[in-house]
């Protein structure tokens, strides 16, 4: 079974300067996209950015210039470099992989467990 685990937040002040990393562990034979989700407190889940195989990146309009995406594909890992951060952007982030364990078996979304990103003011 394939499980996402991330890991780099924390608190910091606005301005300041956090990496997140998203490490899979498990069975995969293929990862397509990687992307980056946020839930702030009393809101819904928002993306945040998609990186695909090939390092094509896309982000929120509320984080382009300030975020940036990145994956290693040895690793089967994905990073989130966030920059210039703001209160606005204080929220668990999750990441997320489509994955294909095998290759007789189709692609599947999985997701992590969170981590928690604090921007003071």
């Amino acid at each position: 079974q394939v499980q996402l685990a991330e890991s780099g937040g924390g608190y910091v002040q606005a301005g300041g300067t956090l990496r997140l990393s998203c490490a899979t562990t498990g069975s995969i034979f293929s990862i397509a996209a990687m992307g980056w989700y946020r839930q702030a407190p009393g809101k819904q889940r928002e993306w945040v950015s998609t990186i695909t195989k090939d390092g094509t990146t896309a982000y929120a309009d509320s984080v382009k210039g300030r975020f940036t995406g990145s994956r290693d594909n040895v690793k089967n890992m994905a990073f989130l470099h966030m920059n210039s951060l703001k209160p606005e952007d204080t929220a668990v982030y999750y990441c997320s992989a489509t994955i294909r364990s095998s290759p007789a078996s189709g692609y599947s979304v999985v997701w992590g467990q969170g981590t928690l990103v604090t921007v003071s003011s």
